[in-house]
């Protein structure tokens, strides 16, 4: 699948070229050139290069586009499947226009922070965060078993182990053992509410501020 873009050379006549989709659905209409690379020579006789700049904005539309149509990269990580992106988003130059007013640098587009559970990415949804937000809310489900969030099986014993990941430390906390799953999970929710409000503290997007205590306010229930 492609679009036609116009481009005018130097002689003043306006001509037509194809593009390609990117990931088969996005339309890269910029008018401008999204990355460059050099020529740093030869290998096994083809031509060697090097990516030496590419543009921001082009860089994350294309890696959302990336998470929610590339069967391969889902295979990896499973939880982006059924994502989709807004229809005006999939083209570049929407997605630029809402990223400039937006503070982006060294931060990671989120899209549920701010409605949890949602699975498409859009102006009204997403918000840039510091990775340590992302590292934060991000629980693992997928590799944490069947237990509650933050409650594991410890077999040796037979009762369930609750630990917490501290973002400002990166190191487990161990929070202790319990007979009970809900209890194990309770301590778990506590100890991130907890670590939600020191966050929350140090935020400059008060949306991302009461979205981190919101999200630790409540428990999980068994069978949720």
């Amino acid at each position: 699948m492609c679009f036609w873009w116009w481009r005018r050379p130097f002689y003043g006549v306006v001509i037509m070229k194809p593009r390609k989709t990117v990931w088969g659905v996005g339309i890269n209409d910029a008018d401008y050139v999204v990355k460059k690379q050099e020529t740093i020579g030869y290998l096994n006789g083809k031509l060697k290069q090097k990516m030496v700049w590419i543009c921001p904005y082009y860089q994350a539309w294309k890696e959302m586009l990336r998470r929610c149509y590339s069967a391969k990269y889902q295979e990896t990580y499973p939880t982006y499947k059924g994502c989709s992106v807004s229809e005006k988003w999939l083209a570049l130059s929407n997605f630029r226009a809402w990223m400039e007013k937006q503070d982006f640098e060294g931060m990671h587009l989120d899209k549920d922070i701010l409605f949890k559970g949602n699975k498409v990415y859009s102006a009204e949804t997403c918000v840039f965060v510091a990775p340590l937000v992302n590292a934060f809310i991000n629980d693992q489900r997928t590799s944490r078993g069947e237990c509650l969030l933050g409650a594991c099986l410890h077999k040796p014993s037979g009762n369930f182990k609750s630990q917490c990941n501290n973002p400002f430390t990166k190191k487990y906390e161990h929070l202790g053992f319990f007979t009970c799953e809900q209890e194990a999970h309770e301590a778990w929710r506590k100890r991130k509410l907890e670590l939600a409000h020191e966050l929350a503290a140090i935020q400059t997007d008060p949306r991302v501020a009461t979205a981190l205590i919101d999200r630790y306010s409540k428990p999980q229930l068994i069978g949720e």
